[in-house]
């Protein structure tokens, strides 16, 4: 039995000193070594906060670069369109006044043919008056025989122009 109590003892003893041990080692852990780690942790765990926080603000710096780019996109869009319409309407404002001017231009130079055609249509009465008056007065003066005064020409020229002119006239 001596045995038996001897072997119990140094099982005692040494669940004592592993207990001791421990008990040391868990003081000496907690002294030193877990403020370590967990400072260690808190400062990681800051970080990745910090770096979390960083990244949530450049996000949201990017979103509103993203809107701002959106909005400026939209606003050079309505630019262009203004643009166009600008253009086409300053086309469309040109070609009506190109046609205009055009419709003007061949008023003018219709009108000036009608004044030279009137021009020269008088100019040609005019013409066949003066042959008309001379003929009357050759044909008088070979009918009679004698030279009239001036008078009296005037009024055949005129007699025979209105003879001539009611015959033209009758046509």
């Amino acid at each position: 039995m001596y045995l038996a109590d001897a072997s119990l003892l140094t099982i005692n003893a040494t669940f004592w000193i592993e207990l001791i041990a421990f008990v040391l080692m868990i003081g000496v852990l907690a002294r030193y070594v877990y403020p370590r780690v967990i400072e260690a942790a808190e400062a990681r765990q800051r970080a990745i906060a910090a770096e979390l926080e960083q990244a949530e603000k450049a996000r949201a710096e990017a979103d509103g670069r993203l809107h701002e780019a959106e909005a400026r996109l939209e606003d050079a869009r309505k630019t262009a369109q203004t643009m166009i319409e600008g253009a086409t309407r300053s086309a469309e404002q040109l070609r009506q006044e190109l046609k205009q001017k055009a419709e003007e231009d061949a008023k003018r130079l219709l009108e000036s043919a009608r004044k030279e055609i009137v021009a020269e249509r008088d100019q040609a009465i005019q013409s066949v008056r003066n042959e008309v008056a001379g003929l009357v007065i050759a044909a008088t003066e070979k009918v009679i025989g004698e030279t009239l005064d001036a008078a009296k020409h005037k009024q055949l020229i005129e007699r025979a122009i209105a003879e001539v002119a009611s015959v033209d006239s009758g046509r």
